[in-house]
């Protein structure tokens, strides 16, 4: 062993072990216990096993272990955008796909061109550019990994520009922010705008996070360590003191995150509390009759603009197969068209076929070369579904690559129009397009919804 390391050899590593011991000690407080002299009895931490602790002093490390639960932040309200409360509506015994007889294959094929008949099956083109990402596009020193990533980025921004969502006076909440890079871009394209805050959402730790390297004065970097599910934007005080227009953005965010997500924005978020709407009107004196009468409908207008809470949403759509029928925000639009959390189960499987075709070229494409933008946000969404769901000699010997691709395209397509009913009826314009092209990303399609009364006709 190394002088002034613990003397313990770590078999399973093939050499000793690096801690310090305590002076006087050979071993360190994981591996005291092979000390002969000592006989006190380490055993695993109830909170994380990985680790170890003398049982004398269980509840003393009880108190400080890092594994223990901490207190939950103010905007942390326990399953606010869950959605679905009845579980019992959701089979409890769910059949793979490859254990279903052909016939019960047919079937669904048949429930699903069913259902998808009458829906814009080629969505249109919508691939766009930024000015604040022109110089990182043209940069050589990028690779073709950084490039796919820089390309759908600026497009994003291009539509976020195109529906005016750019501007002054805006909170950017990203969500499944990872290392936060859409929001930087966002915040390069608005540097010379003042009062913008961003609040970058993800429930994991992020190593190489680029919104701590920013100073610039007129923006405000914050995140928020919660999962989407029990995230309250109501209580986010930097929210709750400015009351700024929301603006929910995301790049490839997958599967329920995205229900979870729009729940959040469109349901469990007003900047307009119910508090403030029912507070009583200050007293007015006889004198002020006639002018609030002669401006009365001027105020009802303003108030009815300034009450906007959410200002739009650009959210690049991925990994419906991760989708959960309790999360699932288009329920009602899959129960009009005779459809249940059966066939909603069985879609969200067959949505993987719409990029397993393409399997073989992107995994011989896809070497061991990876870069930091490949940590959280990479093209493994496009690759997590099951093999048992893509290659079974069953389905091969059923349907053709290319006609489970456009089936697992129909099955995409059903699920994201029920996201689209959902924010119509709520009173937002919601629209899909391809905003990259299939050779960047196999997930290329992109939602945005901005409120019906905030809409600039565009001109003739």
């Amino acid at each position: 062993p190394v002088p002034g390391r613990c003397a313990y050899f770590v078999e399973r590593k093939k050499r000793f072990c690096k801690m310090i011991p305590a002076p006087g000690k050979r071993f360190c407080g994981e591996h005291g216990q092979q000390e002969e002299e000592n006989d006190r009895k380490r055993i695993p931490c109830p909170l994380d096993p990985k680790h170890t602790v003398y049982e004398d002093q269980l509840q003393k490390h009880l108190k400080k272990c890092n594994s223990r639960e901490k207190p939950k932040p103010v905007y942390f309200v326990q399953d606010i955008n869950a959605g679905l409360k009845d579980v019992a509506e959701i089979p409890e015994n769910q059949v793979p796909i490859s254990s279903l007889s052909k016939e019960e294959l047919e079937n669904l094929i048949i429930k699903l061109k069913k259902a998808s008949n009458g829906l814009q099956l080629r969505l249109q083109e919508q691939i766009l550019s930024h000015q604040a990402l022109q110089e990182a596009l043209n940069d050589p020193r990028n690779g073709e990994s950084a490039f796919k990533h820089l390309k759908q980025q600026a497009s994003i921004l291009g539509n976020m520009e195109k529906l005016h969502l750019l501007g002054p006076g805006r909170c950017f909440v990203e969500f499944g922010a990872g290392r936060g890079k859409l929001s930087h871009w966002v915040d390069v394209a608005l540097q010379n705008v003042e009062n913008v805050q961003f609040l970058l959402v993800e429930r994991a730790t992020t190593r190489f996070k680029v919104d701590g390297k920013h100073k610039r004065r007129g923006s405000v970097f914050e995140r928020l360590r919660v999962d989407i599910q029990h995230l309250c934007l109501n209580k986010v005080p930097i929210l709750e003191k400015k009351k700024l227009p929301v603006v929910g953005i995301g790049k490839h965010l997958c599967g329920a995150a995205t229900d979870l997500a729009l729940r959040c924005l469109v349901e469990s978020y007003t900047a307009c509390s119910d508090e403030e709407k029912e507070e009583p009107a200050p007293k007015r004196s006889r004198t002020d009759k006639t002018k609030v009468s002669s401006n009365k409908s001027t105020d009802n207008e303003r108030n009815k603009d300034d009450c906007k809470p959410v200002a739009g949403i650009v959210v690049a759509l991925c990994c419906h197969h991760k989708c959960d029928w309790t999360h699932y925000v288009g329920r009602e639009f899959f129960k009009s068209v005779g459809l249940g959390p059966v066939e909603f189960h069985y879609f969200q499987r067959m949505s993987s076929w719409a990029t397993c075709g393409m399997r073989e070229t992107t995994a011989k494409a896809s070497t061991s070369e990876e870069s930091e933008d490949q940590t959280n946000e990479t093209e493994d969404h496009e690759q997590t579904a099951s093999k048992t769901e893509i290659g079974s000699d069953f389905l091969q010997g059923v349907l053709t690559v290319e006609e489970r691709k456009e089936i697992g395209c129909l099955c995409k397509l059903l699920i994201d129009h029920g996201r689209l009913e959902y924010l119509q009826q709520r009173g937002y314009k919601a629209a899909l397009q391809y905003y990259t092209e299939s050779a960047v990303s196999l997930e290329n399609v992109l939602l945005t919804a901005v409120p019906v009364p905030s809409l600039i006709p565009e001109p003739t």
